[in-house]
């Protein structure tokens, strides 16, 4: 059994409106479509499909085709579902580890399942990723640099509105297109301030 010993770590991000990137080594992680076809990206937070890829697409980087194969349900359900954050971060050396313990360890294979233990970072049964909390409106509001007041009058929407997405920590269909044309605006108007500030100071010179 093949196993990266590297101190690499698996990084997800959910964008504020609901894209998915995971990357291993600050690279993005293969879906491994071609080994293993659950779905056709990447999720976490639950067991469905897409859940299932991301499981097997992890363990296959780590341990390949295989055990990918053999663990990637439980994986799921003991690792991947637990995965509740937009972001997280999933250490290497925790995933050997879960591997180690859950892998059925025939007597030929114990010496190198031993050396693999001792070189893993942390003995831990079920890695625990390192999450960060976050509200999809406060970090709105803080990447646009504005008030949920400011928010409520750029949507033409009751401040109320905003307010109540902010507690159930959720933006309705048409609020996330109404936010995303917003903001596109607001990078171009940024791009022709820019560019009004370079012409003048080129004919100030």
């Amino acid at each position: 059994m093949a196993i990266n010993l590297n101190k690499h770590v698996f990084k997800g991000h959910k964008t504020l409106l609901g894209s998915k990137y995971v990357t291993y080594g600050e690279l993005e992680l293969p879906l491994r479509e071609d080994l293993c076809s659950r779905a056709n990206n990447f999720d976490w937070g639950h067991n469905g499909p897409a859940s299932m890829q991301l499981s097997f697409a992890i363990l296959c980087q780590i341990s390949g085709k295989e055990i990918a194969k053999t663990h990637m349900v439980k994986f799921t359900q003991e690792v991947v579902k637990q995965l509740n954050s937009r972001d997280w971060i999933l250490d290497a050396g925790d995933v050997i580890e879960w591997i180690n313990v859950n892998e059925e360890k025939p007597e030929e294979s114990k010496s190198e399942l031993t050396l693999v233990t001792k070189q893993a970072s942390k003995a831990k049964n079920t890695p625990k990723a390192k999450t960060k909390k976050s509200n999809v409106v406060k970090d709105i509001c803080k990447e646009l640099e504005i008030t949920q007041k400011q928010l409520a009058e750029i949507l033409e929407v009751p401040e109320g509105t905003v307010s109540s997405w902010a507690v159930k920590n959720e933006i309705p269909r048409l609020g996330k297109k109404a936010i995303e044309f917003y903001t596109q605006s607001h990078k171009n108007q940024k791009i022709v301030d820019s560019y009004k500030d370079f012409m003048h100071l080129l004919h100030a010179s």
